[in-house]
């Protein structure tokens, strides 16, 4: 029996589970279909917008495209955005950024809206007064107030223009006493001449769609429907008046409530084209902005090339050139500023081919071609030119050779062979000279033994042989350390610590101290000439490196010069507001075509003894300091043929007291 009691509780207690459990699992499905109708909810208030300032035309099945707006702001408002998709978060931040500059959206319409309110105060008055003069007789007091009107519009529209104007187009939104001179002024007269005179010669409901539409536009939408909602009831409240005189409730109230849902449609359109028109402008100035800062950017970088940049169309005409570009196309100095025809200089004239070459020939090596300059007195320049297009030949497209180019600018880039050349040889060179300071650093140890060794042998030698077989040991191990120094000065990884050197002083000091070493007497009569400018001039670099390096080209030049008195110039000047020239020149002959290609290789020298590291370290160590040393060949009838230049970055020159 107990068994059989056991089995009979056991489905009711099952039963009681189960229905347990569905009250759980109804309970927690209507508790998850409230949190889901929440859900909905509140997404529907969010796009309908439930906040008044959001876009009315969702709410009824339109898609809203402005965001919640504040209602102290306008939508003409620097801080106003859209979230509509085409615009991205960078253009809104561009746009925000530079909106307040210069006339806006809003201020235009603010402008227009006043010049509209004089036209129609100007039009009431003299429709009132030729309705006068035609027969057509208008009260007093309607009169005076459109006169009023007339003169208070005008003042507002002329008050802006004549001083108030910075402080209106500075607005982005409607302040109370703006609002107040004009749609508040506006909704006053034009309701008081409704109300005085509702007859059927002037209608003065028409003129409260002024108002209106201008709170639109220019007002926060709240603000906009309160003023619509003030007129309609305006329009009620005589709609009832005139029910009180014996008119039809219907043909009284009838044409109120239409005027005032039209003038409710007329907000809400007004006020999305505004907010459309905000957006735009917003985009617009944006990406305007962002397509200056491109054009400075890519301006700043073709300045600052070291590749000459060339923009020319089909007549040869110059239209954009980089300094590298103007240093490269003259012999000294710089090319005239863009723009400038490249056939007005006899000298570009085989530029000028080359680019009449370009618009021809569709095709045009990649590594590009070599032009030579002649400008005249023996001076010349080797360029190697590439041209790219901005779009490519029509005739490529269409796979016809005879068709016309369709370009009409080729972008230049101008080279030194020389430039080339060097470069070149200096990735090749790159390698060995890593390997080269490991071999220095190795070759050091056994250089000191040997000079030690040979010392000590030199001090047992008696025989004049012997002593000159010790001093031929001892020269080429001194020979063999310089060449070590020079290779481990210019190795890898040397690092340049620039200084603030007033050049002026340093160069004199320089030049006295090796005049002195050289046996010579600077100044006026000696063989060398010292041209520096009087007063600091201070360049980037390092004193030991620049004594290093003048010392080195005042070697070379007293090598090569004459013994005459002046054969040897040294110069020092500003060339520009940021650099300064140092040039070394001397009276010598000059410099072989074959032997100034390779002027800077490494290990390459006319003289039998010579290391061929001098003019490679001089160019090394002005690299570093951002200095650049180049020959140059002065035209024949010139004393000094033989100039070496040194170009150095200028300082700040120091405030004087």
């Amino acid at each position: 029996m107990a068994d059989g009691g056991r089995d009979a509780e056991t489905p009711e207690r099952r039963r009681g589970e189960r229905r347990r459990g569905g009250d759980r699992r109804t309970a927690d499905r209507r508790q998850g279909d409230r949190r889901q109708r929440d859900r909905r909810q509140s997404d529907r208030r969010a796009s309908t917008g439930a906040d008044f300032d959001a876009s009315w035309f969702a709410a009824i099945g339109m898609a809203a495209d402005s965001r919640p707006q504040d209602d102290a702001e306008s939508r003409f408002a620097p801080g106003w955005s859209a979230a509509d998709a085409t615009d991205s978060r960078f253009l809104s931040r561009q746009a925000r950024r530079i909106v307040g500059s210069g006339p806006t959206a809003f201020q235009r319409i603010y402008r227009t809206f006043l010049a509209a309110r004089a036209a129609l105060g100007v039009a009431l008055l003299a429709a009132i007064v030729v309705g006068n003069l035609l027969g057509v007789r208008t009260a007093a007091l309607p009169l005076v107030l459109s006169s009023a009107y007339a003169l208070q519009a005008l003042a507002v529209w002329l008050w802006p223009r004549r001083g108030g104007d910075a402080h209106a187009g500075s607005a982005s939104r409607l302040g109370r006493g703006q609002w107040l001179a004009t749609i508040g002024v506006d909704l006053l007269a034009f309701s008081t001449l409704y109300l005085l005179e509702p007859s059927p010669n002037l209608n003065y409901v028409a003129l409260l769609v002024l108002p209106v539409l201008m709170a639109g536009v220019l007002t926060p939408r709240l603000s906009a429907l309160g003023t619509a909602a003030a007129v309609t009831l305006l329009l009620l409240a005589n709609g009832w008046r005139l029910t009180l005189g014996g008119v039809e409730l219907t043909a009284a109230m009838t044409p109120a409530g239409l005027t005032g849902i039209g003038l409710f449609i007329v907000t809400l359109l007004a006020g999305e084209l505004a907010g459309r028109l905000a957006r735009e402008e917003l985009t617009a100035r944006g990406s305007l902005e962002i397509a200056r800062q491109q054009a400075q950017l890519n301006r700043l970088v073709i300045d600052e090339m070291g590749e000459g940049v060339l923009v020319i169309d089909r007549r040869a005409r110059v239209r954009t050139a980089n300094p590298a570009a103007r240093r490269l196309l003259v012999a000294d100095g710089l090319a005239p500023t863009p723009p400038f025809s490249l056939r007005s200089v006899p000298a570009w004239r085989a530029l000028t081919q080359a680019v009449e070459q370009a618009f021809r020939e569709a095709p045009w090596p990649e590594g590009g071609r070599d032009v030579q300059l002649d400008f005249g007195a023996g001076a010349s320049r080797m360029l190697r030119l590439r041209v790219r297009f901005t779009r490519r030949r029509a005739a490529d497209e269409a796979g016809d050779a005879e068709s016309p180019a369709s370009e009409e600018l080729c972008v230049l880039f101008l080279e030194d062979v020389r430039t080339v050349v060097a470069r070149t040889r200096q990735e090749k060179l790159a390698a060995m000279g890593r390997m080269s300071a490991g071999i220095a650093h190795e070759i050091r140890n056994p250089l000191a033994a040997i000079a030690q060794a040979n010392a000590l042998l030199r001090e047992d030698l008696t025989a004049p042989g012997q002593q000159r077989l010790a001093a031929m040991v001892a020269d080429n191990v001194e020979r063999l350390k310089r060449i070590v120094d020079d290779v481990l000065e210019v190795a890898a990884g040397a690092a340049a610590t620039p200084r603030e050197v007033d050049a002026a002083a340093e160069v004199a000091a320089i030049a006295h101290d090796w005049a002195t070493t050289a046996g010579l007497a600077p100044g006026a009569g000696g063989r060398l000439a010292l041209e520096l400018d009087a007063g600091p001039l201070l360049v980037w670099f390092d004193p030991d490196h620049l004594r290093r390096v003048l010392v080195n080209l005042l070697d070379n030049a007293r090598r090569h010069a004459s013994a005459e008195a002046g054969a040897i110039v040294l110069r020092l000047a500003r060339a520009s507001p940021g650099e300064v020239e140092l040039v070394v020149a001397s009276d010598g002959e000059p410099i072989a075509p074959d032997v100034e290609r390779h002027l800077f290789e490494p290990f390459f020298s006319t003289r039998s003894r010579g290391t061929g590291l001098g003019l490679y370290i001089c160019r090394e160590l002005c690299e570093r300091y951002g200095a650049a040393i180049d020959y140059r060949q002065r035209p024949a009838g010139h004393r000094h043929r033989n100039e070496f230049v040194i170009t150095m970055r200028a300082a700040a020159a120091p405030e004087r007291a």
